[in-house]
């Protein structure tokens, strides 16, 4: 399994609209062949900072999501919405155990 966390800081006056875009891109984005999560969390003590947790078959199934045009279109959408650039960790999912 192949996890990325994403770590996002968002200008205050962005934050209702990078949700209403995140929403678009996560109800695309569980479509897609492959992918296992796609959660979009927002920071209880601070409304600015999110967390995207993308979890997918495998590196492949990964990788062609930076290629759809959902994807693009939300880079693109937030891009100047980022109080700093946005943190992407690569993870090695563990449990549960994906065939």
């Amino acid at each position: 399994m192949h996890v990325t966390i994403v770590h996002v800081h968002v200008k205050t006056e962005h934050i209702d609209d990078f949700i209403v875009a995140c929403k678009e891109n996560h109800l695309s984005s569980i479509q897609e062949k492959g992918n296992f999560r796609f959660d979009v969390m927002q920071q209880d003590q601070d409304s600015s900072r999110f967390v995207l947790y993308e979890s997918y078959q495998n590196e492949n199934a990964a990788k062609a999501h930076k290629d759809t045009n959902h994807y693009l279109k939300w880079r693109e959408t937030v891009a100047d919405w980022m109080a700093s650039p946005r943190q992407g960790i690569l993870h090695r999912g563990l449990f549960p155990i994906s065939e």
